[in-house]
């Protein structure tokens, strides 16, 4: 893996502490730099991963990951990395070579925002009923029920200001989103609509209320993040002017598929 340029580096930093603050783990220790993140309640990999932060960050790998394994199993989580443009090669390298199977690669995009980007956008005030929004999430993702006390967990714990945004046909919610305001940052997470409904428009009215919302409040861009087998998606953000920064996967130890 070629080792990005340090100006691209500082971008990419910048969106993995942007990405971190909006969708918090419960625990978050340091192993050197990299950023161990565990959380009970939830079982997503965002949320329980180590996630190498330096490039130069490769000393004693084999026993460190020996040594966190005691955490995942404490909580009772598979041990998973998630290998961005941070991670020192090395630490790839020996991962591959220890046959940790690669899972779901993520793409992060990214757009400027101004006044042009919602010249037809409607104006939505974010709900403020966490119950109603996460009930209408669970319904537009089909999400288990099991999920929800984590999820909900989750939620509350965003320290940013998060805009949750429902868009609904007939009292019926079809489009979901939560937008995270951060600074000069606005965060798109848990976008979906209902299967039964894409491809109608839905999706992208509600993400232009959302970040019309955002800009009103200082955002000056839009990020999200995205999984590359997700193609319906990548084409509408694609439409909306979002590009590409990085990518990352996850890993897991195994054999590879």
């Amino acid at each position: 893996m070629k080792r990005p340029a340090p100006e691209h580096l500082a971008v990419i930093r910048q969106f993995e502490a942007a990405g971190f603050r909006a969708w918090p783990a419960t625990a978050v220790h340091y192993d050197g730099t990299w950023a161990v993140r565990l959380t009970a309640s939830h079982p997503s990999h965002r949320l329980n991963s180590v996630n190498p932060l330096d490039p130069s960050d490769d000393w004693r790998i084999e026993e460190r990951i020996e040594r966190l394994t005691r955490h995942f199993r404490a909580f009772g989580r598979p041990f998973t990395f998630r290998i961005s443009p941070l991670a020192a090669p090395a630490v790839s390298a020996h991962l591959a070579s220890q046959g940790w199977r690669k899972i779901k690669t993520t793409l992060v995009l990214r757009r400027a925002l101004n006044e042009r980007v919602f010249a037809d956008a409607m104006h939505q005030i974010p709900l403020k009923d966490l119950d109603r929004f996460v009930t209408a999430a669970f319904q537009v993702h089909g999400y288990q029920d099991k999920l929800r006390p984590g999820f909900t967990e989750v939620i509350s714990s965003i320290k940013p200001r998060a805009g949750l945004f429902i868009l609904e046909q007939g009292n019926v919610p079809v489009s979901t989103a939560i937008c995270v305001h951060d600074g000069r940052l606005a965060g798109l997470f848990e976008v979906a609509t209902v299967e039964a409904e894409r491809g109608k428009g839905f999706g992208k009215r509600m993400l232009l209320s959302a970040l019309k919302w955002a800009y009103s409040h200082g955002a000056r861009e839009a990020w999200l993040q995205v999984e590359q087998s997700n193609a319906a998606a990548l084409n509408l953000y694609r439409s909306l002017g979002f590009e590409e920064v990085y990518r990352y996967h996850y890993r897991q130890p195994g054999s590879e598929a």
